[in-house]
């Protein structure tokens, strides 16, 4: 009996390759790339501002950070997080979250199949996404490790921007049936600057 696939809501494009149960684009070494990262595990975290997950979590509203375990803790509202770690992380994730809270209240919920996920990478990544989103993505305003929610192509959007290795870098995560929309959106206003479908290794932590 063939194993399970799992599936993005955006569509692949060839080559396409099966990578730890998900169906994946291969990769791309333009300048400019887009990346489809739906695969990744999202956890959604909702506790007390002054509590013992927000003190554990120690990252705030309108911020992302990394932390030992190379999850990506995302501050996406005032008592709110999104923790976005390598594909099928997202039991490890939640429990180690339930660890932390103890008698506390908090909910920790798997959204990875409700999410859908994307990276932009590339020098030219801010003029990208000022052609359809409205925030002042200069460094003063929205440096490495700023994380926002915005409409972005008129989809209510959560952005990061996660620099790697230099290069300016945003994930970008909405609901999943916007998923194909707003990935077909980006490159459409990438396609002046060259942009091309890359995609990650599932399997490598860090590639996301």
């Amino acid at each position: 009996m063939a194993e399970p696939v799992a599936r993005s809501p955006i569509q692949p494009t060839p080559p396409v390759k099966i990578e730890h149960g998900w169906e994946v684009s291969g990769r791309s070494e333009a300048a400019l790339t887009i990346t489809d990262g739906t695969p990744l595990s999202k956890v959604l975290v909702r506790a007390p501002e002054d509590g013992a997950v927000a003190r554990s979590l120690r990252v705030g509203f309108g911020r992302a950070v990394r932390d030992e375990h190379s999850t990506l803790v995302n501050g996406s509202g005032p008592g709110e997080w999104t923790l976005i770690g390598a594909s099928g992380a997202a039991p490890d994730v939640i429990e180690r979250i339930e660890a932390i809270s103890g008698d506390e209240f908090a909910s920790v919920l798997d959204i990875t199949h409700g999410r859908a996920l994307m990276r932009i990478s590339g020098a030219q990544s801010p003029e990208l996404l000022s052609k359809v989103c409205g925030i002042d993505l200069s460094e003063e305003f929205t440096p490495n490790g700023a994380a926002f929610r915005s409409s972005v192509a008129k989809v209510v959007t959560d952005v990061v921007r996660d620099d790697e290795d230099g290069t300016r870098s945003y994930l970008l995560h909405c609901e999943r049936s916007y998923g194909q929309y707003l990935f077909d959106a980006l490159l459409d206003a990438g396609h002046e600057f060259g942009i091309e479908i890359s995609a990650f290794t599932i399997g490598e932590t860090r590639s996301f």
